[in-house]
């Protein structure tokens, strides 16, 4: 032992040094984890300090700053000034108002999960969602698990544990994570069967590698990019003619889980209930991407396939929980009894007329008196539609961009902006309105 090491407090000395008003095993924990700190700095770092006196200041030091990384929000709010409306790192999809008051409602107490409230027994908590997704989808029947990825899984090892699924070579993609297709069908217990090339696959491809142990076609939407030139694509109704013929089912792992037919807004997306009318027997997609929702993973189809997803021992694992249904149930609602393009956030700003950004960007150019307002463009994000992103306007701030995106970063409200050779964008199409002032005493903090 150096003599260095041998001047560092007992952690003893260091807990009785903290907030007496915190439990002693906390005060123990965050100082046996502060003297380690130093210990490891001091061995690899090189790091010394003057003194039993400076040691027990450095190890109180740290135990502090982890007792206020213990006590801190654990998902402390953010302003999103990015243009990415479906931004996977500051949580995607945010919730409508009713949404907001459902999770709000079912949080603060007990509710009727999974009892019927007219006979008093034992219910199945997806009766909370599936008519309002059947009704919107036109799907016999529906089953809600935690991801989307969760509902793929789910699926292939209901019906194809063990057995072949023939899955285009373009379509072998790649999603969040480092997450990958094969990857996915291997976890499920399947035998991927690759067919075509990367840019082309025809119909043909499929026939010569369906066989007798072929179990189901699988599909999976290139949503998080886009192919161009020379390519070629089997569509669905191809896929679910050909799968008919050799009666087995297709299924379409569709991703983006929108229900909105969005091509008015200028996007090229089909919604989830088109494939369904194409012919295929189970489609899944996800809740908090394009349909605006919460997390979840959602399952449409036929009654049988359906049936035989939600009684595989998997599906137990990946159940939603109370929160999930209700943010859920509460968006379809939104759906049914309101427009949602004004009432879910998300759609809201994908199709919102690009002069609200602008009028937003003046307002901070005017109330801070520097930067300029410029055109610019924002980003579906999360995967869906790679190319496509709603028209915006940014307030720009020219120099320093990577200090002042930090101390934004850091601040109180968080803003995230975006980078651009050097110039801040605060990108006002994923801004609200009600959050202007902090927006704006936020950037006045670091000009």
């Amino acid at each position: 032992m150096t003599s260095q090491l041998r001047l560092l407090p007992a952690v003893d000395t260091v807990a009785q040094a903290l907030d007496p008003q915190l439990p002693a095993a906390l005060r123990n924990h965050c100082s046996r984890l502060a003297l380690a700190e130093l210990r490891q700095r001091h061995l690899q770092a090189g790091l010394i300090w003057e003194g039993a006196e400076q040691a027990l200041s450095l190890a109180c030091e740290g135990a502090r700053d982890r007792l206020a990384a213990l006590q801190a929000p654990a998902l402390p709010p953010v302003i999103n000034a990015t243009g990415t409306v479906l931004h996977t790192g500051l949580g995607r999809a945010p919730l409508s108002p009713r949404a907001q008051a459902a999770v709000s409602r079912v949080a603060a107490g007990y509710c009727w999960l999974e009892m019927d409230r007219s006979s008093g027994e034992r219910g199945n908590r997806q009766s909370h969602v599936e008519a309002m997704l059947c009704t919107l989808s036109g799907a016999e029947a529906a089953l809600v698990v935690n991801n989307c990825a969760g509902a793929t899984v789910l699926i292939l090892q209901a019906l194809a544990q063990g057995r072949e699924v023939p899955v285009s070579r373009g379509e072998l993609v790649e999603i969040g994570g480092s997450f990958r297709i094969p990857e996915i069908m291997a976890c499920a217990g399947c035998r991927l069967v690759e067919v075509g090339s990367t840019n082309r696959t025809h119909r043909r491809d499929y026939e010569r590698a369906m066989g007798p142990d072929t179990a189901l076609l699988l599909r999976v939407n290139q949503s998080n990019f886009v192919q161009a030139g020379f390519t070629a694509q089997v569509s669905t109704q191809e896929l679910a003619t050909l799968a008919q013929a050799h009666q087995l089912p297709l299924v379409v792992d569709q991703g983006s889980g929108g229900i909105l037919n969005m091509r008015d807004w200028g996007y090229a997306a089909e919604p989830i209930q088109a494939d369904l009318a194409a012919g295929a027997q189970l489609v899944c997609g996800s809740g908090d991407k394009l349909l605006g929702g919460p997390q979840a993973g959602i399952i449409l189809g036929g009654r049988e396939w359906v049936a035989r997803c939600a009684a595989h021992p998997l599906a137990r694992a990946l159940r939603v929980d109370k929160l999930t249904l209700a943010a859920l149930a509460a968006t379809l609602q939104d759906y049914l009894f309101s427009d949602p393009a004004l009432a879910v956030p998300s759609l809201l700003m994908l199709s919102a007329d690009a002069a609200a950004a602008r009028q937003r960007a003046e307002a901070i150019q005017q109330a801070l008196g520097c930067g300029s307002v410029e055109a610019s463009r924002g980003a579906v994000g999360s995967g869906a539609l790679p190319t496509d992103g709603p028209e915006s306007w940014s307030w720009v701030l020219a120099g320093s961009a990577q200090r002042r995106q930090r101390q934004l970063r850091l601040g109180e409200p968080s803003v995230v902006g975006r980078i651009r050779e050097d110039r801040l964008l605060i990108d006002c199409a994923t801004v609200f309105d009600q959050q202007l002032p902090d927006l704006i005493a936020a950037l006045r903090k670091v000009l």
